[in-house]
């Protein structure tokens, strides 16, 4: 089942389980569970710490579980946890077997803490960069609390479980049978929501803060190495992000990124904040930006009011709070969101395997989208609004040499259309003809670019039309001490590695202003 390199890999970090452990499979006659048997059979036989049973009577086949000797964990695999799931494995054979996690201590010690009975379920999917988040976070909560389990399922694997449950987004956490959430959690995230106390003595931790020198609004790129930048010069720095890496985190493939041949946008997210970690940041995370209050004078503090309540200070800013999708607003989307109007085709799209989807957009995003759906569903049909679609021609050449895509352009996407329940179909407008048309499918992509993340500063900063700040050539916003970069300004080009250097400028820019403003005062 794994390869020898793998399996080389693995030994090596299988060296670091102190604590004997089991692995109980649940199987059936069918070729995955034969499958699994061979994965668990290869891991077992990597470490004499670890052994394998296979009289588990799980309702799930094929499943696992990882039992500590004369412990009560309770974790389990209910698939092959192979792909993007692979490391949330291997985390969690090093975790049962004693292995430190290195997460923060205050985050250790609030999950041990929790009281009452957890019993997550989350549904993923092998190709979902999301997922993994989820899967590792409620793996080591239950580790370390046996009032938590977990259950970690292959939504592709379990069909039935997703039709009946109406799963049609990943990741999908179910507490005790009732929806918990969608979408990337970290530890943090889950016991904001877990512990509801949490949110209000956090605000009151943050507004107790001294002020910053450099206060960076964003964790993305644009965040990331603006951090770096300001803390290397030996100043308080301080980075609030509602989600550290920004729309990396929503990115499949980087191709593109100078020096890094290959990688992907979770990885590079993770390689961002642990370089960030290295030096003396302060890092808050989960905090999202809800106002700006200017100084009121020159060289006074600015404020940042956060929407838990909390306020940070800071003598210069820098706003890097990226770009989020663009949604169609139209009647229908909000309704069916996550009920089969998805917006990562990697993430959801093996929840639609044999259906008929929609992509929307006509751009490199939406046809790369559509080219790698066609190979799982049944039929995809390309909405795109001009008169013909824009993506790279390389890209287009691949798409129509495709016998299930069907591309429409011209069209205007009026509605989408459901049971009450998912998305049953779609309606269009001709624009040359100005006639409406009904597609039936079971799911809708939208891909039709980004949005900039500055509504909160609306009155404050000066805007574009679209919501980009604008910004002069060192990156310095319409206030004095006040900078931006990334994804939310005007500097054309929505790329990572321009959102870096435009970060690193920023940072050398406010560094530039605290110096002059000190020699002035």
């Amino acid at each position: 089942m794994l390869d020898s390199n793998l399996k080389a890999q693995l030994k090596t970090y299988l060296e670091k389980v102190t604590q004997p452990f089991e692995i109980v499979a649940s199987l059936d006659d069918g070729a995955k569970s034969q499958e699994m048997l061979a994965m668990l059979e290869d891991i077992t036989s990597l470490s004499d710490k670890i052994t394998l049973r296979t009289d588990g009577n799980d309702v799930r086949k094929p499943s696992f579980a990882l039992n500590r000797i004369g412990g009560n964990i309770s974790l389990r695999f209910a698939g092959i946890p192979m792909g993007h799931e692979f490391t949330s494995l291997v985390l969690a054979l090093l975790q049962v077997g004693g292995h430190p996690s290195k997460t923060a201590p205050d985050i250790i010690e609030q999950i041990k803490n929790l009281d009452g009975e957890y019993n997550f379920e989350t549904y993923f999917s092998l190709s979902c960069q999301n997922c993994p988040d989820v899967v590792q976070a409620l793996n080591l909560m239950a580790v370390l609390n046996p009032n938590i389990r977990h259950v970690a399922i292959d939504g592709a694997l379990f069909q039935e479980e997703v039709t009946i449950r109406q799963v049609m987004s990943v990741p999908s956490i179910y507490l005790n049978g009732e929806l918990f959430g969608q979408g990337r959690m970290g530890e943090e995230e889950i016991l904001a929501k877990l512990d509801t106390g949490a949110s209000a003595r956090d605000a009151e931790k943050l507004s107790a803060r001294d002020a910053y020198d450099v206060l960076v609004v964003g964790g993305g790129p644009a965040g990331a190495a603006a951090a770096i930048y300001a803390a290397r010069k030996g100043i308080r720095t301080g980075v609030a992000a509602e989600r550290f890496g920004g729309q990396v985190l929503d990115t499949m493939a980087i191709e593109n990124f100078i020096s890094v041949n290959e990688t992907e946008g979770p990885k590079l997210a993770r390689a961002l904040e642990n370089h960030v970690r290295e030096y003396d940041v302060d890092i808050m995370n989960l905090q999202r930006a809800a106002q700006l209050i200017p100084a009121s004078s020159e060289g006074g503090l600015h404020e940042i009011k956060l929407e838990n309540g909390g306020s940070l200070k800071a003598k210069t800013l820098i706003l890097a709070t990226g770009a989020r999708w663009r949604e169609m607003n139209v009647p229908g989307e909000q309704e069916y969101r996550g009920r089969g109007v998805a917006y990562c085709p990697h993430c959801d799209g093996p929840l639609f395997k044999g259906k008929r989807v929609a992509v929307i957009g006509g751009g490199n995003s939406g046809v790369e989208a559509a080219i790698d759906l066609a190979g799982i569903v049944a039929q995809v049909t390309l909405i795109e609004f001009d008169s013909q679609l824009r993506a790279d021609a390389v890209l287009q050449k691949k798409l129509h040499s495709l016998p299930n895509v069907t591309v429409v352009t011209s069209a205007l996407t009026s509605e989408v259309i459901g049971d009450g329940k998912k998305v049953t179909g779609l309606t269009y407008k001709d624009r040359n003809s100005s006639e409406f048309h009904e597609l039936e499918l079971e799911g809708i992509f939208v891909q039709i670019g980004l949005l900039p993340n500055s509504d909160w500063l609306k009155g404050t900063v000066e805007l574009t039309s679209r919501g980009e700040i604008i910004v002069d050539a060192r990156g310095e916003t319409s206030l004095p001490g006040i900078f931006a970069a990334g994804d939310v300004t005007t500097v054309p080009y929505k790329q990572i590695v321009i959102a870096v250097g435009e970060g690193a400028k920023a940072s050398l820019s406010a560094f530039d202003h605290l110096i002059r403003s000190s020699v002035e005062d």
